[in-house]
């Protein structure tokens, strides 16, 4: 470990000299003009100082537990020893002291077992603080091998990582990924990858890990087309986004998927989720249908009949019908869309127009079109007709109950109809759903025209955020344009979808613009999909899959939930979803679930007792989750009765989630109130409830309202 600083400090000090040095490359007392080879030493001092910062970068980061593994090997002459750690290190003469995790030397670190030990006779776990080793914990892994009577130290790394305290970050298990999980990290990379398993299996954390070994691997690639994470919500991406930076790369963009719109959207994004049954509404695929509709159904009064076109030229009387105008847009719809078309509508316009011209017409035939274009009833009409369209605004007008009904005929029931007309009635902010609608009215509609009269701003928008002087460093980094001009979809050479089973069938469309030419790696689990139909959610991902390559890898065992806690929580979801796949829990704490009742009147002051209570027992945070309608309430309700009970250290653990902002996270102990309405509010029912139960390493509360609750199990 000292060698090990020591080089890391010999490089800091040289990356620090580089960007010195970079620094004197170009200097001059010019102030008017250039030489034109002095633009070359501008870029030159440039480049120099981006590579040098990002070195830098690079090292600053992985200053902390830089080396965390040890492999003894048996080889023929002797043993051989590697050390495994974040990034790589060499000496002087170039030979290895560290082994980059992701290198294929360090494989045998995650794959080698008892069984098949791949010439490893013991495997060591190094925890460190900076540059000091504060926990050893080894696993011997052939112990006929083992001659020299190597010390085997600890309880074994995995069984130690689990049994520590969570915090409000995930961290990530570079030093204790299981065969299983190496597996799903190192896959190739091509067509689709599925990781799938039950909760507590590590799926979102092998996903972000293989997020980092495709950029070690094929770094070129995936470094200049980009790597897309997306996750179920703004909660669950504050808890994931230390992990990647903590593995060495943070060239990955990280989107909730109500924020994945904003590359079209002007930078849109929304965190507020509609009730279950509106959200069923929206995130079908039916709504391609009403979309279509909706923007081919002309502004104004929905009752109206069809409008005409009548114009006179010399006193002759041209029109245009309903249905001849509907013929008209359709076929310049069938290769235009609506926002790029308008041009080509006019020259459609203007044809059927010069056609119905009498031939003995006392005008020159080439300035008949002139006339027509010139006169104020055509201009008027076909502002109405052919308006520019924004996404915003057409998506608003399914808030007129008779738009719903003209869009919605044979596509929605009455019902689902009446949802629409609600939502968009209550002139609220966006939801998480309506983006993926946006987003398809922005494929469909095309960009907005820009206005020709138009004219730049004197000043630079964007206040303090906007940069004045660009570096070459400044071009080199990967931006994205938000353009209301443009509906260019910001694409990605990989795609990592987490919690996959919840994303709606729109959303699956809005991400497939991002993706059209991608690998995917897809991470989830049907047993606790808050969608309906899961059937739906199954045929999407294999429109996605299509013939390309694809491969599955299961997670099997659950390492976060004890055994005690997965039993009931596995009685529970089997009896609503037989064919949830089930891990195995490993762990055991002697803890059985408390299953508590409450009433109305005394809910406060219980939930006060038993969190004072759990933060006395565990030493890490305490997650609280209650179903949509009481959540705002008892966030209001309870810091202020618990701030009279403890301590500002213990109250900054306790976390307030809603069952679906739960998904992913992981707490020491979990208070869930009233699963019954947990599953009555939620879209996935039972499957939500699942969800909840199994959040906790250590401790589980549940709290019924009025007795014992119709979703505990039998027996």
């Amino acid at each position: 470990m000292d060698a090990v600083y020591a080089r890391l400090d010999e490089a800091t000090q040289s990356a620090r000299s580089a960007a010195a040095t970079g620094q004197q490359i170009f200097q001059s007392d010019r102030q008017t003009w250039m030489r034109e080879e002095d633009g070359t030493a501008l870029f030159e001092r440039d480049a120099f100082t981006f590579q040098a910062a990002k070195r830098l970068a690079v090292l600053d980061a992985e200053h902390e537990g830089l080396v965390f593994g040890r492999l003894d090997l048996e080889e023929p002459d002797e043993r051989e020893i590697r050390y495994i750690g974040r990034i790589g290190v060499r000496d002087d003469e170039y030979e290895p002291l560290v082994i980059d995790w992701r290198a294929r030397a360090a494989e045998p670190f995650y794959r080698a077992t008892p069984q098949q030990p791949m010439d490893v006779v013991r495997r060591r776990v190094l925890r460190c603080r900076n540059d000091r080793v504060i926990g050893i914990e080894d696993d011997l892994l052939d112990a006929e091998s083992n001659t020299d009577d190597l010390p085997i130290i600890g309880e074994g790394a995995l069984m130690a990582s689990l049994s520590r305290s969570r915090g409000t970050r995930m961290k990530d298990i570079v030093a204790t990924i299981q065969a299983e999980q190496d597996l799903a990290i190192r896959a190739e990379y091509p067509g689709v990858t599925i990781i799938s398993g039950g909760p507590g299996t590590g799926k979102t954390v092998v996903a972000l890990h293989r997020a980092a070994y495709l950029l070690y691997s094929n770094r070129r690639r995936f470094e200049r087309g980009g790597i897309l994470v997306v996750g179920p919500g703004p909660v669950f991406m504050n808890y994931i986004e230390r992990v990647l930076p903590s593995l060495g790369e943070d060239s990955v963009v990280l989107r909730a998927i109500g924020q994945v719109a904003g590359d079209v959207l002007d930078g849109l994004s929304s965190d507020q989720v509609d009730d279950a049954d509106t959200a069923f509404v929206k995130g079908s695929l039916r709504m391609v249908e009403v979309l279509k509709r909706l923007v081919n159904l002309p502004l104004g009064d929905p009752d109206a009949p069809g409008a005409s076109l009548v114009v006179t030229v010399k006193g002759e009387v041209l029109k245009l019908d309903a249905g001849q105008l509907a013929r008209i847009r359709s076929g310049v719809l069938a290769h235009q869309r609506v926002n790029l078309g308008r041009s080509a509508a006019e020259k459609a316009l203007v044809a059927a127009l010069v056609a119905q011209v009498p031939a003995d017409i006392d005008v020159d035939e080439d300035a008949i079109p002139d006339l027509i274009t010139d006169s104020s009833a055509y201009r008027e009409f076909v502002d109405v007709w052919w308006p520019p369209l924004s996404a915003t605004s057409v998506l608003r007008r399914l808030a007129d109950p008779r738009v719903v009904a003209k869009v919605g005929a044979g596509v929605l029931d009455d019902r689902e109809q009446a949802l629409l007309v609600a939502s968009y009635a209550a002139e609220r902010d966006w939801t998480v759903a309506d983006t993926a609608l946006l987003d398809e009215l922005v494929a469909v509609l095309g960009p907005e025209p820009v206005d020709p009269d138009a004219r730049p701003s004197l000043f630079i928008e964007g206040g303090s955020d906007v940069t004045e002087f660009v570096t070459t460093a400044d071009k080199l980094a990967r931006t994205v344009e938000h353009d209301l001009t443009s509906d260019r979809h910001e694409t990605y050479a990989h795609l990592l979808v987490d919690e996959s089973q919840d994303i709606t069938p729109m959303q699956w469309r809005m991400l497939r613009r991002r993706g059209s030419q991608a690998s995917w790696t897809i991470v989830g689990d049907l047993a606790q999909s808050s969608w309906p139909d899961l059937d739906e959610v199954g045929r999407a991902v294999r429109d996605l899959i299509g013939t390309a390559p694809h491969r599955d890898f299961r997670l099997s065992v659950n390492y976060r939930s004890p055994a005690e806690v997965f039993d009931l929580a596995a009685k529970v979801v089997k009896v609503a979803y037989p064919k949830a796949d089930l891990p195995r829990a490993v762990r055991s704490t002697g803890h059985d679930p408390e299953l508590l009742t409450t009433t109305e009147s005394a809910l406060v002051s219980d939930l006060v007792r038993i969190i004072d209570r759990l933060t006395d027992s565990v030493g890490g945070t305490v997650g609280v989750i209650a179903p949509p309608s009481r959540l705002e309430g008892l966030r209001e309700a309870l810091p202020q009765r618990l701030a009279t009970r403890m301590n500002p250290a213990n109250l900054a653990r306790v976390i307030f989630v809603s069952p679906l902002e739960a998904k992913g996270l992981e707490y020491d102990a979990v208070v869930v109130v009233s699963p019954d309405e947990i599953v009555t509010e939620s879209p996935g029912g039972v499957r939500v409830l699942y969800v909840a139960l199994t959040r906790p390493t250590q401790l589980l509360v549940t709290v019924d309202i009025g007795g014992p609750g119709a979703w505990r199990p039998e027996g």
